[in-house]
């Protein structure tokens, strides 16, 4: 019955809303002190901002998808989106009111907005409740077709049989021949592609999922026609590369819709705050190194010939090339003798560090101890060279060394420190190096970020690896 009724049920969701959203509104305009007193008890600017703040919850809902099927979702990615509407609704009722000077309290907005979320955010997770608990009893159920009958769609099928949830019922497999190509699929249904026209006339299918080989994709056009031609959605398991890349982001080319394929997909909001922090801590902490770095470049001016910063060429996000800088703690001719002491070399790999290195002057010495040589870096980090956090930044010619699993350490903006700064430095050896700053890639948020920078201090008053 809620399958056939669900056109009723989402017009009855969205009526809804209207009604929470407008009840909440007014219970909090109620509430004392909410409302100044005037001569007029209620100012035409008043029923703009109630209006506002009743009617835009639901085009934000159908905006952020929220009427669309919820099935596969999980409550907090709902919950979650129901925060995001209650943002937005807020600042824009509190907008309003501040245009058209309301007569109203200055926490309204806030007030509103966080009832409204309380009142609606409980409204759909009873109605997540409520539909989840009738298909796990096979009601509201959804008819699928998966394409293929390989090892990609016994993965499909077994997924919809982990969650009952859904309401996912598996009307059978589509294939070139008759026969499960998977073992794990007999005694399964399995169509021929060209049996499908009488298929969907015979079959009530609500949805069409494309779980096969890339081989098998040529042979599609009809199935996506037929599916088209009355109005049936599809679905692509988009694992076309198996575990040579992760699964996409869809996107545009311009006027083209396009699957992006990164090796991590990192949250670009994220990122964003990730670069501000950078700004803004860099910035104070440079103003606060400079007597610090003024004093040591005179040290250093006095005690061995050469500039008092050294620039290197290092490569930071995929590859592209900067000049790093650094309190000078080498003799000036260090470059020109690493041939000279590279069989002192004590790390693996592309990796060039000795520990007790010759050409390091006494004051450098100090300075690496404490790390004091990196604090010019900062300014690469305003510059956007480098972050706060982040792998270190190699040299060309380790790069050049690299495999090419290896390179993939370039694919995110290189820092001042890192997992390996807090793990023991020139302790650990290339391969664990790497591994250290991929891990960091793959699980990288800004908790790990703040995490890292707690770390790094007591590390650099410990020398650790130094």
């Amino acid at each position: 019955m809620l399958r056939a009724r669900s056109g009723w049920l989402h017009s009855l969701i969205i009526a809804a809303d209207h009604l929470v959203s407008g009840a909440t509104c007014v219970f909090v305009l109620a509430m004392p002190g909410m409302v100044f007193a005037g001569e007029d008890p209620l100012p035409l600017r008043l029923i703009a901002v109630a209006l506002t703040a009743t009617f835009l919850w639901p085009l934000l809902f159908e905006h952020l998808g929220m009427y669309q099927s919820q099935r596969r979702k999980s409550i907090l990615h709902i919950l979650g989106r129901v925060g995001l509407a209650a943002l937005v609704s807020g600042t824009a009722v509190g907008v309003v009111s501040f245009a058209l000077s309301a007569p109203l309290a200055p926490s309204f907005a806030v007030v509103c907005a966080g009832a409204q979320l309380a009142t609606l955010g409980t409204f759909r997770a009873l109605i997540f409740s409520a539909l989840r608990f009738a298909r796990r009893r096979g009601r509201n159920y959804r008819g699928v077709l998966i394409i293929g009958s390989g090892p990609r769609a016994h993965d499909a099928w077994r997924e919809i049989e982990r969650h009952r949830e859904w309401g996912l019922h598996v009307l059978g497999f589509a294939d070139e021949r008759d026969m499960a190509v998977d073992p794990g699929l007999d005694g399964q249904r399995i169509f021929k592609l060209s049996d499908l026209p009488d298929l969907f006339r015979e079959q009530t299918v609500d949805e069409v999922l494309i779980a096969c080989p890339r081989s098998l994709l040529p042979s599609l056009n009809p199935v996506i026609q037929l599916a088209a031609s009355v109005g049936v959605p599809v679905t692509l398991v988009s694992d076309l590369f198996g575990d040579l890349l992760p699964p996409p982001k869809t996107g545009r080319f311009g006027h083209l819709p396009a699957l992006s394929f990164a090796v991590v997909h990192h949250n670009q909001a994220m990122l964003t705050i990730k670069r501000v922090i950078d700004v803004a801590v860099a910035g104070a902490l440079l103003l606060l190194a400079a007597p610090v770095i003024g004093v040591a470049g005179l040290l250093i001016k006095a005690t061995s010939p050469g500039p008092m910063l050294f620039r290197q060429v290092r490569c930071g996000l995929y590859g592209r090339r900067f000049d790093v800088l650094k309190l000078r703690t080498m003799y000036q001719d260090a470059e020109a003798r690493r041939e000279e002491f590279a069989h002192l070399n004590e790390m693996s790999g592309p990796v060039f560090k000795i520990r007790n290195d010759p050409r390091i002057t006494p004051v450098g010495r100090s300075l690496r101890r404490w790390s004091l040589d990196e604090l010019p870096q900062l300014w690469n980090v305003l510059r956007g060279d480098m972050s706060l956090v982040g792998p270190r930044p190699p040299i060309p010619g380790e790069v050049a060394q690299y495999e090419t699993s290896q390179r993939r350490r370039l694919s995110m903006r290189p820092g001042m420190t890192c997992l390996w700064q807090v793990s023991g430095r020139n302790e650990i050896g290339f391969d664990d190096w790497v591994k250290l700053d991929l891990q960091y890639i793959d699980t990288w948020s800004l908790a790990q970020d703040l995490r890292i920078l707690a770390r790094t201090v007591p590390t650099v008053f410990r020398g650790t690896g130094a």
